[in-house]
């Protein structure tokens, strides 16, 4: 049995520590929402997240960080990232050995704009952290705690470590695979996230499953070729964590992304929903971290990254910008 310190009380944190007190580990969620604590201790819930789902009383939530990570064998990161950097930098005092970190974020640091395994590699010591796995692929906890039948990925630089993290999560109803290609998994999951914006935009719309399909393809050629050119391999985009995650991403009402373009696409502006939002929505930044990353290449071209920025940004009409995509000049399909 393992101890696993969780950073975060969300529905990702809930989800992973039922999958990890399924295989007989023990688990300690950290958080700051009081009310989300009190109900994971006391009601055996998180009823914002999951109402009426309970699960097991070995589920524990505290506010003491230093207690959640002390003697703990792995860290699991599941609060948004933009808060990652921010709750490592109060975690890296209270390491007192070695442990593996493993990221279940999706997207890209705030304010440098690294990825996440370089941001937990850029905070903590390399002395105090075995190399570092990411947990992602296409995956709602939504699903995950009802135990519904997922798959994932384990990616490391590291195959040994991520066959670790592998063996530590997965279980009947949870199946995990392992990958080494660490940038071309991290730039698909969080690449995805901006399609899935388009995706809810098309379907507020009210356009139908022939243009969620064009976009999904699409998408996907956007994302193998900036992934590539930032060093992911191929394959990669054609695995979990690259079409399984932009897949299940684009299609489902669990989708953070998803909800946020839909309500943008059924008022055909932007502006509303940026001004109002409350809700972690990394689609949105990361559109604008890969859109300004992108003007260093000549040589590729992400229309639909450039739509959904326009739409974001320079507060352009969502029908409109779709029917710019539909009438840009006729050309091979690469």
């Amino acid at each position: 049995m393992s101890k696993i310190a969780i950073l975060g009380t969300g529905s990702w944190a809930t989800a992973l520590a039922q999958v990890l007190v399924d295989n007989s580990h023990e688990v300690l969620l950290y958080g700051i929402n009081a009310d989300e604590i009190s109900d994971i201790n006391n009601n055996r819930q998180n009823s914002k997240f999951f109402p009426g789902v309970s699960f097991s009383p070995k589920i524990k939530a505290t506010t003491d960080l230093e207690a959640t990570v002390d003697n703990a064998d792995y860290i699991l990161v599941t609060v948004p990232t933009q808060a990652v950097r921010a709750l490592l930098e109060q975690v890296r005092p209270l390491l007192r050995r070695k442990v593996t970190v493993v990221n279940a974020a999706k997207g890209f640091d705030l304010g440098s704009n690294k990825r996440m395994s370089s941001t937990i590699r850029a905070v903590l010591p390399a002395e105090l952290i075995n190399p570092v796995v990411s947990l992602i692929g296409p995956s709602h906890a939504e699903e995950v705690i009802l135990r519904m039948l997922t798959a994932v990925t384990a990616v490391s630089l590291d195959l040994e470590t991520a066959k670790d993290v592998q063996h530590l999560f997965a279980n009947e109803y949870f199946r995990v695979y392992r990958n080494d290609d660490e940038v071309g998994s991290e730039y698909g999951v969080a690449f995805k996230n901006v399609i899935a914006v388009a995706a809810g935009c098309l379907v507020g719309l009210g356009y139908g499953d022939n243009t969620k399909a064009a976009l999904i393809t699409r998408g996907l050629a956007e994302m193998v070729r900036y992934g590539m050119k930032k060093g992911g391999r191929l394959e990669t985009y054609l695995g979990l964590t690259g079409v399984g995650d932009l897949i299940v991403t684009c299609s489902s009402v669990h989708s953070r992304n998803f909800q946020a373009g839909l309500e943008i696409g059924r008022t055909n502006d932007a502006k509303t929903f940026m001004e109002n939002n409350t809700k972690t929505c990394e689609g949105i930044r990361t559109c604008k971290v890969i859109h300004e990353d992108a003007k260093q290449y000549d040589d590729i071209e992400l229309p639909i990254i450039d739509a959904i920025y326009r739409v974001l940004y320079e507060g352009k009409e969502p029908k409109v910008e779709i029917n710019n995509l539909m009438t840009r000049e006729l050309k091979i399909e690469d």
